[in-house]
């Protein structure tokens, strides 16, 4: 006896569990319709102006390179490259150097007695190249190299950092429409929550149907609620690349919606940032292949020095020259040699390598740019079908009750799911599109 009393209180605790739980929801159901969802529905108004969205686009790119540290960085790698171009320039040019021996001095002379005397001993050497065998131009022309693929370095991270804003700005809007399209799908089945709680206050039979429909409502509102999550998640992404300060999103759906044609990209990816980095890093490396054949051939300075006592005797001296180096036997020379114009070949061959790779991405991504954006068209078409069907079902079950409340339930989700479809297939062939530009050169081109 005891056995079954113990379960039928379980039983009863669990039943009261669901009740309470039906009873929040309900609430949670009745909350969501007061607030009023067709208003939030619909607050996204066109702006008058047709290019603001491109302009505040633009704008928050602008903001994006401003504020990275990354590309900071780059810059400041780009202007220490060109410092080390002049530092190898002025290699050629001559040098002076200003000496000075202070201290006790000594000499002797045969059948003399030692002469000391304290010296204060100043003196001046000019020297300059006179030929190395094309050396310091070599040199020059590596350090030039290095300095555009520095360059080239810095233009690459920036377009990173546009790409990525770009990319940001048309996720906040993806999840900003299905915030609104699930809102526009709660306000709907608010309506029908509202008209079956006055049918079923006359005919408590259909209360079931009331059930139906308030759940539904707890399910959208669910999936309202998680894109308003995503989007405050992709705002905050956002913020930290342009700062806290956001603009209005509205507008972007509609930015990049014409695929350029393939050719023309393929043809347009060697001069990628990232391609011209690493062109410039093979020109380098065979710019210091032929510096190092040159340090190993015949080198030749001029120099001219001056030094006289301030003190004592107040003796001077001055030596004027040529110095010729011809090196006879370097066993390094060789291997030095070698090792440089490999390095310039697997530079080519990296490079050769990347841009097929670029080519081949390229051709990936305008096919699902293409294919995104034909569903998106079928998308619509089918939307069409979808709101003829939507619309016949409702007035068969208000009026001829010829439909059951699930097949306008499903008629209603058919139709909103198809409007997110919509909305994702939309931003996928934009977000596509914007990465077949930055790929190709600048996703800035057709904002511009």
């Amino acid at each position: 006896m005891s056995t079954r009393i113990s379960a039928l209180s379980l039983i009863t605790r669990a039943l009261l569990a669901a009740s309470a739980l039906t009873l929040a929801g309900t609430g949670m159901a009745h909350a969501a319709c007061a607030e009023g969802l067709t208003p939030l529905a619909q607050r996204d108004t066109p702006s008058g102006d047709a290019s603001a969205p491109r302009l505040t686009l633009l704008n928050l790119i602008q903001a994006a390179e401003q504020r990275s540290k990354a590309v900071g960085a780059a810059k400041l790698l780009a202007d220490a490259a060109r410092s080390d171009v002049e530092e190898t320039k002025a290699g050629a040019l001559p040098t002076a150097t200003l000496s000075a021996a202070i201290g006790p001095s000594g000499d002797q002379m045969e059948g003399q007695k030692t002469r000391n005397q304290f010296q204060v001993r100043p003196g001046l050497t000019v020297s300059a190249m006179l030929y190395d065998s094309g050396r310091n131009s070599h040199l020059t022309q590596w350090r030039t190299s290095l300095a555009e693929a520095a360059n080239q370095g810095q233009i690459s991270t920036t377009e990173q950092v546009a790409l990525q804003t770009v990319i940001l700005s048309f996720e906040r809007d993806r999840y900003r429409l299905h915030a609104q399209v699930w809102s526009q799908y709660a306000a709907k089945v608010c309506t029908l929550v509202d008209s079956l709680e006055q049918i079923v206050a006359t005919d408590r039979g259909r209360g079931s149907e009331l059930v139906q429909a308030r759940k539904t409502l707890q399910q959208v509102l669910l999936s309202r609620a998680q894109s308003m999550t995503q989007l405050r998640l992709t705002e905050t992404r956002l913020r930290r690349l342009v700062g806290d300060t956001l603009p209005e999103a509205n507008g972007l759906s509609a930015l990049m919606l014409q695929p350029p044609a393939l050719p023309e990209l393929q043809s347009q990816a060697a001069g990628a940032a990232s391609i011209a980095q690493l062109a410039a890093q093979a020109d380098a490396a065979d710019s210091l292949a032929r510096a190092t054949d040159a340090g190993n051939k015949v080198q030749a300075n001029w120099l001219l020095s001056v030094a006289k006592n301030a003190t004592g005797d107040r003796a001077g001296n001055w030596n004027a020259g040529i110095t010729i180096n011809v090196p006879l036997l370097n066993p390094a020379a060789a291997p030095a040699s070698t090792s440089a114009r490999l390095r310039a070949e697997a530079a080519r061959v990296q490079r050769a390598e990347s841009l097929d790779a670029l080519q081949n991405r390229l051709a990936e991504v305008h096919e699902q740019a293409g294919a995104a954006l034909v569903r998106a068209r079928d998308t619509v078409t089918v939307l069409k079908s979808s709101e003829r069907v939507r619309d016949d079902t409702i007035a068969q079950w208000q009026q001829l009750g010829k439909r059951s409340l699930f097949d306008v339930i499903s008629a209603e989700g058919d139709h909103f799911n198809l409007r997110i479809a919509y909305v994702d297939a939309l931003h996928d062939g934009q977000e596509s599109i914007a990465l077949l530009y930055s790929l190709a050169g600048s996703v800035k081109l057709p904002l511009n």
